[in-house]
């Protein structure tokens, strides 16, 4: 687990502290792994070791990943944590073992339990580990309505607990891992079985139980983000290139970068910043012959360009020299709704009618505690409202919200309103 999401700063907790000292209770500081650090596997014998005992044991499973994000190319996991009753915690290097397929039939048709599962899945398939049936405490806490669904602060919630974090963002690529760094992922894992039971329990007596079933049943096909068209326009600052020829500089130097770190597996962000290829861009997009040379006046991104200086006046050189042709295109042609704040000029209706649904799923959000982000992500509402029929039923709200991947929970509870955000504001 690397990520925190919706963590308050420690300012607003030390504040809540002392504006209400008698709420907030005694955490008990979780410091050491009940049955102590265990070694890390790094060998096939050991592995299946692992394998045998875990599938020995009994219940569901507790897994957690970490990553190296920011420090190596892509998301690869480096360092595979699980724990089971009556087998104890067992961490795995997948570098050392990179098939855990093992472990995975071991496990069987038990059930996961992880935490923030979305970010951890894709990398745990990498390693030959599908799960069957899962659990995703983070998930499980916005349906029951936390506003802070952190792993620590999930912990301290419900179990009374305070787990450190120091080490969440540490680079998990180095060899051999620190014994601080190893117990901390080791507590990760111990407390999830029983963070699982509380929130379960909450959920049950919320009547959401049914509702997060099939929020993890449709987590069990999730196999990452989808692959974006043009993913170089998502750099940093570009929005002050001007020109199919500044465009040119900024998608070559991206795609020039991003083979670089491929190759050396570091972050790309390590290679050249996306700041200076921006600032570069920026420079050049007028230019009518190469550089000769390019620099920043900012010391951090100046010392990236001097380190590459050689490659990127080649690739500069290359993008002032395309054609007309092979220049992007300053716009992709839009393939959803246009933004939210377009539709008053462009479609009146569509406009007033996404309004009055937003405030209608606002205030059901609030009384059901749940966000309406996971009510209905807002891009199925607006592609429905955008694209969908002029006077729609509820019927035909819930059938196309679910043949866009919406769940019957979801539309059971928004179909309806939608319906009748229509109906208020009828076509003109």
């Amino acid at each position: 687990m690397t990520a925190e999401p919706n963590e308050p700063t420690a300012d607003l907790d030390d504040t809540a502290a002392d504006l209400a000292p008698d709420l907030v209770p005694d955490l008990v500081p979780l410091t050491h792994p009940r049955d102590g650090v265990p070694d890390v596997v790094v060998d096939e014998r050991t592995l299946m070791r692992a394998a045998e005992a875990i599938g020995a044991g009994t219940g569901p499973v507790g897994i957690d990943a970490e990553r190296a994000s920011g420090y190596r190319y892509g998301q690869r996991a480096y360092l595979v944590q699980i724990r089971r009753e009556g087998s104890g915690t067992w961490l795995i290097d997948p570098i050392a073992c990179p098939d855990l397929s093992p472990v995975g039939e071991a496990i069987g048709d038990a059930e996961w339990i992880l935490h923030a599962a979305t970010q951890d899945l894709p990398c745990l398939a990498e390693v030959g580990l599908h799960p069957t049936s899962l659990f995703d405490t983070e998930l499980g806490g916005r349906l029951a309505g936390l506003p802070r669904v952190g792993l620590g602060a999930m912990v301290e919630h419900y179990l009374g607990l305070q787990l450190a974090k120091e080490h969440s963002a540490v680079d998990w690529s180095v060899r051999p891992l620190p014994e601080p760094w190893l117990r901390y992922a080791a507590l990760d894992v111990e407390v999830l079985v029983d963070l699982r039971d509380a929130v379960g329990a909450e959920l049950t007596s919320q009547g959401k139980a049914g509702w997060a079933a099939e929020e993890f049943e449709h987590l069990l096909k999730f196999t990452g983000p989808e692959a974006r068209v043009d993913p170089w326009r998502r750099t940093s600052g570009m929005h002050k290139v001007r020109g199919r020829r500044g465009l040119a500089i900024v998608r070559e130097l991206w795609l020039w970068r991003d083979a670089a770190a491929q190759q050396r597996d570091t972050s790309p962000g390590r290679v050249l910043p996306d700041a200076a290829i921006s600032e570069i861009a920026i420079a050049n997009q007028r230019a009518t012959k190469p550089p000769r040379t390019v620099g920043s006046a900012e010391p951090r991104l100046a010392r990236s360009v001097r380190r590459h200086q050689e490659a990127i006046i080649e690739v500069v050189a290359r993008a002032l020299q395309l054609p007309e042709s092979d220049l992007p295109v300053l716009a992709l042609p839009p393939s959803g709704p246009p933004p939210p704040k377009a539709w008053a000029d462009r479609d009146p209706v569509a406009a007033a009618r996404l309004a009055r649904a937003r405030e209608l799923l606002g205030a059901i959000s609030d009384e059901l505690a749940v966000p309406v982000e996971n009510l209905l992500t807002p891009d199925l509402l607006r592609r429905f409202l955008w694209e969908g029929p002029a006077a729609p039923s509820t019927t035909e709200v819930a059938e196309a919200l679910a043949a866009m991947g919406a769940r019957r929970w979801q539309t059971t509870i928004t179909a309806p309103l939608i319906s009748l955000a229509c109906s208020e504001n009828p076509p003109t």
